[in-house]
């Protein structure tokens, strides 16, 4: 399992074909069974899932479709590497890259500017199989950051530097630029990273700002000012991955976006990963949302809480399988999140191409105090050697 910060997961098993894949019509804080029809399909030797998604937050009908398309890239992007033998860690950070590179996502490419004007992404990948962990924040100057979260990782995971040194797993700032570029990554001009829609939206954005601070003085001016970036490259917040162990039965990946001190310090990512050994995924996500994020204590001071979250969870089926050699793989995908919409796109190794969905709140909800969630599940043959 790999877990990615900000937008997707890809699950990975050796050898494995899809035999159905179907999606949840949408919800809101209920849930549709979803009845399994057998497919006599011949399992093939690729295999593999991928779930992304384009932000939390607000998705515009007018630009649906560039969301969409975005995500549809971003999972056959993924999907083609596995078959191409690529393990899942680097099929998940080229999907990253897809992402990063679209004008119409808040990462890489067009991400949100800072109130300097100036562009700093964060990024984070994790490894459940080893369980390492790369992550960079704060960082200018680098078209794609996840290449830097992912070369963090690489290197750790070949062990200790000279003397006895412990490699990093989170830089920030110009280290993280620098050791970037020092490990082959090539720079990027921070002015050609931004956009005509987030130039648009800084612009906007600070001539609200400055009037509200005509307005407010003292405290509440130091506290507007005080606001930082959304995205949340933090251990356990933006990202999670955890493969099934002695502790634990189910393989999950977990990937979050919206308010980043809202995931930071509800730790978001681990919680909704923990809660996925539950027997019922998705009452269990359902009720990590509501307690442990809209109700936790350590958001108690806020009026809305505003976050969302996709979430894979992988386990051998129950039945018994075909044949001696073949394992059947549950593959159960989930999406959830309090912002008025979160767009999503996902695909298993034998689709021709992804589904895409963009989940909004019921009309008449109020963003940052209710939930939608939905998901579906996609049943995996496993060729064992």
């Amino acid at each position: 399992m790999i877990g990615l910060s900000s937008y997707a997961g890809v699950m990975e098993s050796l050898m494995n074909s899809a035999e159905e894949q179907q999606p949840s019509s949408p919800l809101a804080n209920s849930w549709s069974k979803i009845q399994e029809s057998s497919k006599n399909q011949k399992p093939k030797c690729v295999g593999g899932f991928v779930l992304v998604h384009a932000g939390a937050g607000y998705h515009s009908e007018s630009k649906a479709k560039e969301y969409k398309h975005v995500c549809k890239r971003a999972c056959q992007r993924a999907v083609d590497r596995l078959k191409a033998g690529a393990l899942a860690v680097e099929a998940v950070a080229a999907a990253l890259v897809e992402l990063e590179d679209s004008p119409f996502t808040n990462a890489g490419m067009g991400s949100n500017l800072n109130l300097s004007g100036e562009i700093e992404c964060d990024a984070s990948i994790m490894d459940g199989k080893s369980l390492h962990y790369g992550a960079v924040g704060a960082i200018s100057g680098i078209k794609n950051p996840v290449l830097v979260a992912n070369r963090l990782l690489s290197e750790a995971q070949k062990g200790k530097l000279s003397a006895g040194r412990i490699p990093p797993c989170f830089l920030v700032g110009r280290g993280a630029h620098d050791w970037a570029v020092s490990h082959g990554i090539p720079p990027c001009p921070s002015e050609k990273m931004a956009s005509k829609f987030s130039l648009s939206a800084y612009k906007r954005n600070k001539r609200k700002m400055e009037l509200a601070e005509k307005i407010d003085t003292g405290h509440n001016h130091a506290k507007k000012r005080r606001q930082s970036s959304e995205n949340a490259a933090h251990y356990g917040c933006g990202c999670w991955a955890e493969n099934a162990c002695s502790m634990n039965s189910h393989s999950t990946a977990v990937s979050t976006s919206g308010c980043g001190e809202h995931l930071i310090r509800t730790m978001l990512a681990r919680e909704c990963s923990a809660a996925m050994q539950s027997e019922d995924a998705h009452q269990a996500l359902l009720e990590a949302m509501q307690n442990k994020f809209i109700s936790s204590p350590f958001l108690a001071g806020e009026d809305r809480v505003l976050g969302g979250v996709i979430v894979l969870r992988c386990c051998r089926c129950v039945e018994p399988p075909p044949s001696q050699n073949i394992q059947g793989i549950l593959v159960e995908f989930l999406w959830s999140h309090t912002t008025e919409s979160m767009c999503v796109g996902y695909m298993s190794a034998q689709d021709s191409k992804a589904k895409t969905h963009i989940s909004r709140l019921p009309p008449g909800t109020v963003p940052g105090q209710c939930l939608a969630i939905e998901g579906g599940v996609c049943r995996l043959m496993s060729v064992v050697e």
